[in-house]
């Protein structure tokens, strides 16, 4: 992502919610990318760290995400913004709940289905 005008909040860098955004993209597609078809998820925390302010001149960031963990209901990944050279602009960790179809418990059976 460039930086633009339109992405500025009144004191005059990128908003907050920019940054979250990119990066609960970011971890969310790299936890997306370790489950099987048909598991969903959706986050449950998402902690963002604001380190330095994006600006118009800046040029390109990106935001890049590595799994931690995947278990049967939960899975952790932490990202980080960063610019072309490197220098990180943010970071976040989230967990997620992994959502397994009906009858795909490694558990056993659901509730419902025993008799």
């Amino acid at each position: 992502m460039r930086p633009k005008e339109f992405h500025y909040n009144p004191i005059g860098s990128v908003h907050g919610g920019v940054y979250a955004t990119l990066l609960d993209s970011a971890l969310g597609c790299a936890i997306h990318t370790m489950l099987p078809a048909g598991v969903g998820y959706t986050t449950l925390d998402l902690a963002v760290k604001y380190l330095r302010p994006l600006r118009l001149s800046m040029g390109e960031v990106r935001a890049v995400a590595t799994v931690i963990s995947v278990s049967r209901q939960v899975a952790t990944a932490t990202a980080q913004i960063v610019d072309g050279a490197g220098k990180v602009y943010a970071t976040a960790t989230t967990t997620c709940l992994v959502m397994r179809p009906s009858g795909t418990s490694q558990s056993g059976p659901s509730q419902e289905q025993r008799p």
